[in-house]
């Protein structure tokens, strides 16, 4: 049963890149396998604001793997690694704030982590990914979405989207003029290893 559903989450990507050519499903061996980030991917956030504007802005520095298990997508793992000393906003002042003890406090805590414990399949291409987030000496269980973008045999990619609340990691300066809420918007791709 497992395998028609993993088979499935990879369908509709495989037809969507046919551009109308008939397409099959990729073999399970052939997705299955472990994947390292590439500096491709795109890491967003934003936070908003009350009146409008609040904070947007991306990590430039990240790395991480995820492993593809063949028929049991549940123990499938992500780990995620990204440092806040590279945040990017587009504004100077914003990104000393965010570096500041206030905020990510970089100083005293250089890396941020995820690790999945568990992976849901939610449909043909999407999936809930749950595990572990460690920021700020504070770690806490998160849950992300995550939709099926490509795939191309020797590379694949997923959109993943989540909602973490700032106070749960010591950094909820700021609310309630802006939102507790960081909204993450992830273009994640990943290279076979």
């Amino acid at each position: 049963m497992r395998l028609r559903h993993l088979s499935g989450l990879f369908v509709s990507a495989i037809l969507a890149a046919s551009s109308g050519q008939a397409a099959q499903a990729p073999k399970l061996s052939d997705v299955a396998g472990k994947y390292g980030v590439a500096p491709s991917s795109r890491i967003a956030f934003s936070v908003g604001q009350v009146g409008g504007g609040g904070i947007k802005g991306v990590f430039g520095k990240f790395s991480g793997t995820f492993t593809l298990e063949g028929g049991d997508l549940q123990h499938s793992t992500v780990v995620f690694t990204l440092w806040p000393e590279s945040v990017e906003s587009g504004e100077k002042r914003i990104d000393t704030f965010l570096k500041s003890t206030a905020v990510f406090d970089t100083v005293n805590f250089d890396v941020i982590n995820f690790r999945s414990s568990s992976i849901k399949q939610t449909g043909p291409d999407t999936a809930t990914m749950t595990g572990q987030l460690s920021a700020k000496g504070q770690t806490r269980t998160e849950n992300f979405d995550v939709k099926l973008t490509r795939w191309s045999g020797k590379s694949i990619a997923f959109n993943v989207t989540g909602d973490v609340f700032r106070s749960r990691y010591s950094m909820d300066v700021g609310t309630p003029i802006y939102s507790n809420v960081v909204h993450f918007d992830m273009s994640v791709e990943g290279e076979r290893k």
